[in-house]
């Protein structure tokens, strides 16, 4: 048993009969054991105002942390909106509330504002919880706390199995959350989803405790919690999957016209991108530039099943590409604000090269030591940064100024900082004593 899970084994857990097992969670034999029923049932989703109304009375008054998740629809709907929302509270129990008859959750927010929100894998959920009016002023991330605490594996049910020793269904994830009414199946395993979350949390703190993590982890979800909602994404056509064949400018055009044309009728029409037209069918177009409809028709994705007007209304968006001007054609590459690729570091800058070979290794070994991944030690992209254009003088001041300047939080500065004055400092030297 690990540390975590001792740490677990102390509380007072539910099993499928309702009993708690002697070690917190598992079995006699060890075996971890299958939660196969919400404590409480599974509660009626709530699709009103009176009855959402009473939910909020009911967490208002309760006591602790909530646990909070959020169903999406991706692959099925246009947008990240949450068709399902769930929360846990000691005291309220569980809700499960539909933000489609109950869009304004305001109230909601307002009755949970300085209580703490325990989310897994916070910023996935937080854009969609915003968009109803939910937003958080404290969060505990369990899986950040997972990465944090050195777990190998931070899914919800790995990290529920690994700790509390509770196996938790997980195959309704990435079913259509939009549909109504609601299947039994999927309302269990909603409210299974916020059932242990809190246990888990509890469980978590106290293993970052004992590592001395918490603190660490206390800045990190205060940084979640106080970020402000993700700018627009810039020219977001590039993105298209199978993007990396397409070479001429032109054939980008067509990209651009044939993403934009299927972005608004999946807008319109409420449904994923990816159901009006697959990526690879406008990669295929984009490198055929086809004359006709005709010859639309012949390629990948363009099949019998698409009508002559559809096909039509295609080929109009690659002979609209087609007819542009050269002035008007997207530029091979995004306007770069930061460094280059490191890959091309060796020909524009050898001694930057040189630098970030240095600190790669020594933030790598930190992270190693502290048992945790290297990105949440410090993000590639500050360590690419401060090798591209370090500090005048390479010493822990101007370097700790220069990773705050960047984002990072104060413990990430404390731990790193000695470790990048070696590394600059070392390659400074070297570089020197190479000197004629």
């Amino acid at each position: 048993m690990t540390d975590a899970q001792e740490t677990a084994a102390d509380r007072t857990l539910r099993t499928t009969g309702g009993a708690p097992p002697d070690d917190g969670g598992s079995s006699e034999a060890g075996a971890p054991i299958p939660l196969l029923e919400p404590q409480d049932g599974i509660p009626a989703v709530i699709a009103d105002e009176s009855s959402l109304a009473a939910v909020i009375a009911a967490f208002a008054a309760g006591s602790g942390p909530v646990a909070v998740d959020a169903e999406r629809a991706s692959g099925y709907r246009y947008g990240q909106r949450a068709y399902l929302v769930q929360l846990r509270r000691e005291g309220a129990g569980t809700a499960l509330i539909d933000p489609v008859a109950c869009p304004d959750l305001s109230g909601l927010g307002e009755a949970l504002s300085g209580v703490e929100w325990v989310l897994h894998a916070a910023t996935q959920d937080l854009p969609c919880l915003r968009e109803i009016d939910m937003v958080p002023t404290r969060i505990f991330d369990t899986e950040l706390a997972g990465r944090l605490a050195g777990f190998p594996r931070v899914g919800l049910g790995a990290m529920v199995e690994g700790v509390l020793g509770y196996v938790l269904e997980k195959g309704h994830s990435a079913v259509d959350w939009s549909t109504r009414p609601l299947p039994e199946p999927w309302l269990r395993y909603a409210a299974l989803d916020v059932e242990l979350l809190v246990d888990l949390r509890d469980a978590l703190e106290k293993e970052l405790d004992r590592q001395g993590k918490l603190e660490w982890a206390r800045q990190e979800f205060d940084a979640i919690a106080a970020a402000p909602p993700a700018e627009p994404r810039k020219d977001p056509w590039r993105r298209t999957s199978g993007m990396h064949k397409v070479r001429r400018r032109r054939q980008m055009a067509v990209v651009r016209e044939m993403w934009e044309a299927r972005d608004r009728i999946a807008q319109r029409r409420d449904v994923s991108p990816g159901k009006v037209l697959s990526d690879a069918a406008i990669v295929e177009a984009a490198l055929a530039l086809p004359a006709t409809a005709h010859a639309l028709a012949a390629l990948n994705g363009f099949g019998h099943r698409m009508g002559r007007r559809q096909l039509e209304q295609w080929q109009a968006t690659v002979d609209r590409a087609k007819a542009l001007p050269d002035s008007a054609l997207p530029a091979h590459g995004q306007p770069v604000t930061g460094p280059p690729p490191p890959k091309a570091w060796a020909d524009k800058d050898p001694a930057a090269a040189a630098r970030l070979s240095a600190a790669r290794a020594g933030v790598s070994a930190l992270a190693e030591q502290l048992t945790m991944p290297q990105e949440n030690l410090i993000t590639p992209d500050t360590v690419r940064r401060l090798c591209w254009e370090p500090p005048t003088t390479a010493d822990a001041e101007s370097i700790s100024a220069a990773l705050a300047g960047y984002g990072a939080r104060a413990w990430q500065v404390e731990l790193v900082t000695p470790v990048l004055v070696g590394a600059l400092s070392a390659v400074a030297k070297a570089k020197g004593a190479q000197a004629p």
